[in-house]
C-alpha cells in the first residue's frame, strides 16, 4: 500500500464546456444517501441498478496512493461506470505510481479508461495537493491511514466526491477532522464513500437486517476475531532516512497505521458495531509484543484483546493476533436472547427457532461500493458514509488506548483525547514520531 504528496499545480483556465460540466456535476450532488433515494440497507443506501444517465460527461478520476489497495480501488472505479477515466495519480514513492499504473494498463478492462500523462503523475508529500488541483471530479484515497484527514479535508475543501479507505485517522484528533470534514461534504453534497466494504455485502446486508428484525432477540454479546500470520516487512536500506524507513513500513508505526488492531481489525469492529446498532460506553484489554520483538517491527503490537461494554449491558469481545504457526480465524458472532449468528464472509448463518444461512452468490463488495458511489453521484445523490466510518475508526483506536495504557478508556474519554500522533513536518529529512513501545501500566494516556 502507499502514501502520498508533492509539487505545485497549475489550473488550466476553465472552458465553457468545462464550467458546463462543473454545473452538471454541482446540480447532480444532492442530500446525503443516508435515506435519501434507493433503499437504505444495513445501514448504507443501495443505489438503483442501472447507473442514471442524467449526463454522458465522463467522471475524472484522481488516485491518491498507488499502492496494491489504491491500484485494486482504481481497477473497481473504473469498472463502476461506462465513462469514467483516470487522469491523475499521486504517491510519496515514484516507483509505486509507475508498477500501479502499468499494472491497470495490461488489464484489458480498464485500460482504454487510463490517460495520466507524465505531468498528471506527482510524487512526493504534497502529491495530494497536485493531484486535486487537476480537474479531477472523484478522488480515491488509499494512501497510509495517518494522511486520511488531511486528504479528506482537502479533497471535500476541493469539492471533489471522495472515496476513503479504512480506517480513516490513527488518533482522536484526526476522528475529530474527519467528523467535522463528512458533515462539510454533507453541507457541499458531496460523496464521501467507505473502504469499510463488508457494509456494501449483500450477503452481510441481509444478515444484519435479520438480526435487526429480532431472528436471535436482544443481541447481548458480539465476538470479533482477526486471528492471522505475520504480513511483509521491508528491510531498511542504508540511505533510507529514519522518515524513509518509516514510510516503506508503514503498517508497522503507529502514528502511520494506527496499529493493526486498527488499520485490518477495524472491519469486524465495524460489523460489531452494524449489528449492535451503535457503539459502547467503555473498554478495557490487553495487548502486548510477543513475538514481533525486533526493532524492523517497529512499535506495534502483535496481540490485543479489548471488551467492550454498551450501556445496555451488551458486550463486544474483540481479539486479534498476528503470530506464525498459529491457527487463523477472522469473522464475527452474534449471541442473542433467542439464538446465535456466524456474521463472517466464510459464513453468514442464523440458529434460532428457524435456521438460515445465506447461500446466494454476492457481488464482489469492493466492486459494489464503487459502483453504488458513481451511481449516486450519477443519480444526484452522493452517499455519505462519514459518520459510521469515523465512529468505528475510533472503535479501534479506543481499544488500542486501553490495551496501550492498560486502564479502562470511556467513549467520550477516547473522542477528546488530545494525543496527536502527527510529526512536526512532512519531508524526507525530518524527524519522524519516536516509535516508542507502548508499555500498559506505564504508558499514559492523554
Amino acid at each position: 500500500m502507499p502514501t502520498k504528496r508533492t509539487l505545485q499545480p497549475a489550473l488550466e483556465p476553465a472552458t465553457s464546456a468545462d464550467e458546463s460540466r462543473r454545473r452538471f456535476l454541482g446540480s447532480s450532488l444532492s442530500s446525503v444517501a443516508m435515506g435519501v433515494g434507493g433503499t437504505v440497507v444495513g445501514g448504507t443506501v443501495a443505489a438503483p441498478a442501472v447507473h442514471a444517465a442524467a449526463t454522458d460527461d465522463v467522471l475524472r478520476v484522481g488516485l491518491i496512493g498507488c499502492g496494491g489497495r489504491g491500484t485494486g480501488a482504481a481497477r473497481q472505479a473504473l469498472l463502476a461506470d461506462e465513462r469514467v477515466q483516470l487522469v491523475a495519480m499521486g504517491d510519496a514513492f515514484a516507483d509505486r505510481i509507475e508498477t500501479s499504473l502499468q499494472s491497470l494498463l495490461v488489464d484489458r478492462s480498464v485500460a482504454d479508461k487510463i490517460d495520466v500523462s507524465p505531468d498528471h503523475r506527482f510524487v512526493g508529500f504534497d502529491a495530494y495537493r497536485d493531484v486535486l488541483a487537476t480537474d479531477v471530479d472523484v478522488v480515491l484515497l488509499t494512501t497510509p491511514p495517518h494522511f486520511r484527514p488531511i486528504h479528506l479535508k482537502a479533497a471535500i475543501d476541493a469539492g471533489k466526491h471522495v472515496f476513503a479507505e479504512k480506517p480513516v485517522a490513527v488518533d482522536a484528533p484526526g476522528v475529530r477532522s474527519v467528523l467535522e470534514t463528512c458533515a462539510e461534504a454533507k453541507r457541499k453534497r458531496l460523496s464521501v464513500v467507505s473502504g469499510l466494504c463488508i457494509r456494501y455485502d449483500a450477503g452481510f446486508r441481509e444478515t444484519v437486517n435479520r438480526l435487526h428484525d429480532g431472528a436471535i432477540g436482544e443481541i447481548h454479546t458480539m465476538i470479533a476475531d482477526d486471528y492471522r500470520g505475520p504480513i511483509w516487512v521491508k528491510p531498511r536500506k542504508p540511505d533510507w532516512s529514519d522518515m524513509h524507513w518509516q514510510m516503506q513500513n508503514w503498517y508497522y508505526f503507529t502514528w502511520l497505521s494506527g496499529d493493526f488492531n486498527v488499520e485490518q481489525h477495524v472491519h469486524y469492529l465495524d460489523v460489531a458495531a452494524w449489528v449492535l446498532g451503535g457503539y459502547p460506553i467503555k473498554a478495557i484489554g490487553m495487548g502486548g509484543r510477543q513475538v514481533r520483538t525486533d526493532p524492523m517491527y517497529g512499535n506495534i503490537f502483535d496481540h490485543h484483546s479489548v471488551t467492550y461494554e454498551y450501556a445496555n449491558g451488551a458486550r463486544l469481545i474483540s481479539n486479534c493476533r498476528q503470530q506464525r504457526g498459529c491457527k487463523n480465524r477472522m469473522g464475527s458472532f452474534a449471541l442473542g436472547s433467542k439464538g446465535r449468528a456466524n456474521v463472517s464472509e466464510s459464513r453468514l448463518e442464523i440458529n434460532s427457532a428457524s435456521d438460515w444461512v445465506y447461500d446466494q452468490k454476492a457481488k464482489n463488495m469492493y466492486q459494489v461500493e464503487h459502483d453504488e458511489m458513481f451511481a449516486g453521484i450519477r443519480s444526484g445523490q452522493p452517499i455519505n458514509n462519514g459518520e459510521y466510518m469515523a465512529h468505528s475508526t475510533l472503535l479501534a483506536i479506543m481499544g488500542r488506548m486501553a490495551t496501550y495504557t492498560g486502564q479502562e478508556i470511556g467513549w467520550d474519554q477516547a473522542m477528546n483525547s488530545v494525543e496527536d500522533l502527527s510529526p512536526t513536518t512532512y519531508n524526507w529529512d525530518a524527524d519522524p514520531p519516536v516509535a516508542e513501545i507502548a508499555r500498559p501500566g506505564i504508558t499514559r494516556f492523554v
